[in-house]
């Protein structure tokens, strides 16, 4: 099989079982965590590790921005022989009482974005492998942190994320919005393979906490403080279970 043209991986270069962030600087950060990092490859958005955690031989690629990029990295990860993806990332939150520094462990995904589409019909589900959205639960609860388990919003426009859109997703139920998960659940389950994600808070769209807003003159709670190094140690344990 020719190499994968834009992760630069052949077939047998990765683990069985793939952390994706969306953030290339993010995949040092999952690096440090774990034993004999080795970066196997970068090319634009794609920085690809492979280490180890606590005996689990595992890698790590960041996806980009959003779901085009994201689908790529899921086709060729898997065209490369991983069989399970666990998404780690940050997430706005879209219910009151949501804080920062949460985790949400997301049961489905909105298809609010135009990648999957081109795949399937918007009716069919995006939604998480069950043994994946067990196994970070049941992480997050053993590091006793306060986690919430339901919907999600996957978008395409982060600057086109009106109010009228937040009220809409508000009142839905869905728990928080994020840019890749739909995708990552929709094209794991046409491969056959297991997919999972878990995101930590860091803001709140209805109580005016998005990224980006100005607090400084408001205490951010503790548990907002290395939030997302904690949901790397919990994707981490779940990976340890898979």
């Amino acid at each position: 099989m020719a190499t994968q043209p834009h992760l630069l991986i052949d077939e047998g270069d990765v683990a069985d079982l793939a952390l994706v962030p969306g953030d290339p600087g993010r995949v040092n950060r999952i690096a440090d965590h774990c034993d004999d990092a080795e970066t196997i490859a970068q090319n634009r958005e794609y920085t690809v590790v492979n280490a180890s955690y606590d005996g689990r031989e595992l890698s790590i690629c960041s996806t980009g921005i959003g779901s085009p990029s994201a689908a790529i990295a899921v086709e060729e990860l898997a065209a490369s022989g991983v069989e399970t993806i666990l998404r780690v990332g940050t997430t706005g939150a879209l219910q009151a009482g949501i804080e920062i520094g949460d985790m949400i462990v997301a049961t489905g995904a909105a298809k609010n974005e135009g990648t999957t589409r081109r795949y399937e019909a918007v009716e069919y589900p995006a939604v998480p492998d069950y043994e994946v959205l067990s196994a970070l639960v049941d992480a997050a609860e053993d590091n006793q942190e306060d986690v919430h388990v339901g919907p999600i919003a996957t978008d395409d426009a982060y600057y086109a994320e009106t109010d009228e859109y937040v009220a809409e997703w508000e009142a839905a139920g869905l728990l928080a919005v994020e840019m890749e998960a739909a995708a990552l659940f929709a094209l794991a389950r046409r491969k056959g393979l297991r997919a999972g994600a878990i995101c930590t808070v860091d803001g709140n769209l209805v109580e005016g906490t998005q990224k980006g807003t100005d607090t400084e003159d408001e205490e951010l709670p503790e548990k907002a403080k290395n939030n997302v190094a904690r949901a790397i140690d919990i994707t981490l344990e779940a990976a340890t279970r898979l």
